[in-house]
């Protein structure tokens, strides 16, 4: 797996705020909001369930990414996908950052991105509560 994986017991939209609210806790912003399901019906015209992917960031950590490694923008931000599922569940998925750092032959990435993991470890373990 390459994500935390967390399923919820609420409404959407709900969802939505939820892991929002606890990605800023750990000082994640959502630069993009991408509304997959919108998407797939404008352009495709095809129904689906809600699906969003939610683009965190988390500033000081992404400065010093850059800093050491200047492409790592390629990797950025870290994706959070918010699933409706078919029994009413939400699925939120967190990307994890230690798999990013495979990609990137600067070692010095790989504190940060444990840095971000524990992040989002604590952010999983919020919406699990």
């Amino acid at each position: 797996m390459y994500g935390l994986n967390v399923t919820l017991n609420l409404p959407f939209d709900a969802a939505v705020e939820r892991v929002t609210e606890e990605l800023k806790k750990e000082g994640f912003g959502v630069l993009t909001d991408i509304d997959v399901a919108a998407t797939l019906k404008a352009k495709l015209g095809l129904e689906r369930l809600p699906y969003r992917i939610l683009g965190a960031c988390n500033p000081v950590l992404a400065s010093k990414a850059i800093e050491l490694e200047p492409d790592i923008g390629l990797l950025l931000p870290c994706n959070v996908v918010v699933r409706q599922e078919p029994d009413g569940k939400v699925s939120i998925l967190l990307l994890d950052p230690n798999i990013m750092v495979e990609l990137v032959s600067n070692k010095a990435v790989c504190e940060i991105a444990k840095e971000a993991r524990a992040r989002l470890d604590r952010v999983k373990a919020a919406l699990e509560a």
